[in-house]
């Protein structure tokens, strides 16, 4: 994987050229793929961010538009104050998650990145390898019934992720994904860092029960119980214990 940044006449691109031989911002925009599939979800997973499935006929990606939740994002929808390039948050998740494709860690592959700079402000955008079998936890609870051991095993993954020193800041139950092997992928690292020996960990653990706890009350068909958190709790600190 070798970056390489590319000016534009009003921002930049951070890309792989591994992955683009060159790059421009059609990459960026619905019209200049092939084929172009907004991201849906269950109980209201689609939640405040623009995301479209693209592609070339022959690749996927993911491509993401930074968009504020919260009150702020009642009044600045996408925009973001400018502190130069290096601090933008599509190029500052793009290379967080090159760390953590080199770490081995279940993330995305990060493709390319852009910034778009209107004198204080600037917009962002993040293209990623899509993952193919990848489903949110909160679609896999209103499958069947998880196998023996999910709960603790997700634990115990989540925990090495932890250990590893990655803090993700909203880890919740729809970007905590598994694949068809119930192993965990994690998504959306705006505002994620890495951090000797890890950070925050109660406070991402606390966010992903929350989460739980609301979309199991959404809908009879998430499958959740306290039980199932003492078994994910079982998990992680085991894993931690033995790190």
């Amino acid at each position: 994987m070798a970056e390489l940044v590319k000016k534009t006449p009003k921002g930049g691109i951070v890309y792989d050229n591994d992955i683009f031989s060159e790059v421009s911002e059609d990459l960026f925009r619905q019209a200049g793929w092939q084929q172009a599939t907004p991201v849906g979800g269950v109980l209201g997973s689609a939640g405040r961010g623009n995301t479209l499935i693209v592609g070339d006929g022959e690749r996927e990606f993911v491509l993401r538009r930074f968009v504020r939740g919260g009150v702020i994002g009642r009044l600045i929808k996408n925009a973001y104050f400018w502190a130069g390039e290096d601090e933008t948050r599509s190029f500052r998740e793009w290379r967080l998650l090159r760390k953590l494709v080199d770490m081995r860690i279940n993330v995305p592959v990060p493709a390319a990145a852009r910034y778009r700079r209107t004198a204080m402000f600037y917009t962002a955008d993040l293209l990623t390898v899509r993952v193919p079998g990848i489903q949110s936890l909160a679609q896999r609870l209103t499958r069947e019934s998880v196998p023996d051991g999910f709960w603790m095993s997700l634990g115990e993954q989540i925990a090495k992720v932890h250990e590893a020193g990655v803090y993700h800041a909203d880890m919740n139950a729809y970007n905590v994904q598994v694949d068809e092997s119930e192993q965990l992928w994690l998504l959306d690292f705006d505002r994620g860092k890495l951090s000797p020996g890890g950070t925050r960990k109660q406070e991402t653990l606390s966010r992903l029960h929350r989460s739980l706890q609301k979309i199991s009350g959404m809908s009879t068909d998430i499958q959740f119980t306290t039980t199932n958190w003492e078994q994910f709790l079982d998990g992680y600190f085991s894993a931690s214990r033995s790190a």
